[in-house]
């Protein structure tokens, strides 16, 4: 039994990676290939030539179509066959290779995992920083050896910003502040509020003042495999509250695990902001300066996954600052169970 949701939306890719030329990503132990048509839609299929298995993205492409590098069957967009590896022979249309249902939203290609006849794109994740205007959106990918509920974990318990991220985000204020955790339907939330404390190093050249600020972090899961994290300071003066907090500097850090397998993990971040939305160079400087500090978290989950591996005989423990990635997994589990209990179509 696999570890993920099957019948939702994930993300393949950034829009930028996918372009013409094929682009090979295993989502959810399944081996796809990715490539734009001229009209830039995107197709998604099978990574193996019916024929031989041989992988289609070493393949060459022929307009909308592919052309196996192997002994040159060639595939249209459909995934059906349009021409055989002898040309004298008539074309098999029973020979296909599976494709699948994609959709572009919030500077994502989203891929649909599951029965194909319930690819609702009305089930995308609402991303909604990364597509709201007065708001600007941008980062990196990561591939990552880990259970992709590791890293949910990880985004759902920033207390470890203290000790891992300790030269930009990390502050001890995140150790003393307590926490509030619930359940809305099908979302997580974890809060934690800081008043009157020493702005990070980011969120202090950011606000481009000095003083005590308010800070803030709203943790939000989303099912299947998304968090988004509402942060940020605001000069104590402003009076910004938790419900209310506009006042200062705000970011959406946006994060989209997709599992490669039960132990890797394609790792989509970046941040979407409402100041400073003109400064070109300033989103290029951030989105490196959080690529370095996404970078610590890979290093230190990767390492969990090992000992994880190396240690079949412990388990995982639970204190009060795990309540959010505990209850995602909850969502995560219990939306499984009942994917298993559906009638077949």
């Amino acid at each position: 039994m696999t570890s993920w949701i099957t019948n939702a939306w994930y993300v393949a890719g950034w829009d930028a990676e996918i372009d013409s030329a094929p682009l090979a990503r295993t989502i959810c132990g399944v081996p796809m290939l990715f490539y734009r048509k001229l009209d830039r839609t995107v197709v998604a299929m099978r990574d193996a030539c019916p024929h031989r298995m041989l992988p289609l993205s070493l393949g060459m492409r022929e307009g909308d179509s592919i052309r196996c590098k192997y002994h040159g069957l060639k595939l249209g967009a459909d995934g059906v066959a349009e021409e055989m590896p002898l040309k004298s022979d008539a074309v098999n249309r029973r020979i296909c290779v599976e494709t699948y249902a994609v959709c572009e939203r919030h500077r994502f290609v989203w891929v649909w995992i599951g029965d194909r006849d319930k690819a609702d794109p009305a089930l995308i994740p609402d991303l909604w920083p990364c597509s709201t205007a007065g708001w600007t959106f941008d980062g990196g990918y990561y591939p990552i050896a880990c259970d992709y509920r590791l890293m949910i974990d990880n985004l759902m318990d920033l207390t470890h910003e203290t000790h891992v991220h300790s030269g930009s985000i990390g502050q001890p204020e995140l150790m003393e502040a307590p926490l509030e955790t619930r359940v809305e339907g099908d979302r997580v939330y974890v809060s934690r509020w800081m008043p009157g404390v020493d702005a990070p190093p980011f969120w202090r050249g950011a606000l481009k003042l000095g003083g005590a600020v308010d800070r803030w972090q709203i943790c939000e899961f989303l099912p299947p495999s998304v968090v988004m994290i509402d942060v940020g300071v605001a000069p104590v003066e402003a009076g910004a509250t938790l419900e209310r907090h506009d006042q200062g500097v705000r970011g959406i850090v946006v994060d989209c695990m997709t599992p490669e397998s039960e132990t890797s993990m394609h790792y989509f971040w970046g941040m979407a902001r409402s100041f400073d939305i003109a400064d070109t160079g300033f989103t290029a400087r951030f989105k490196r300066a959080q690529g370095g500090v996404f970078a610590e978290d890979a290093e230190i989950l990767e390492a969990q996954q090992r000992a994880i591996l190396a240690n079949p005989d412990l388990k995982l423990n639970a204190y009060n600052i795990d309540q959010g990635g505990v209850r995602a997994r909850q969502v995560i589990a219990r939306l499984m169970r009942q994917q298993t209990m559906e009638p077949a179509q």
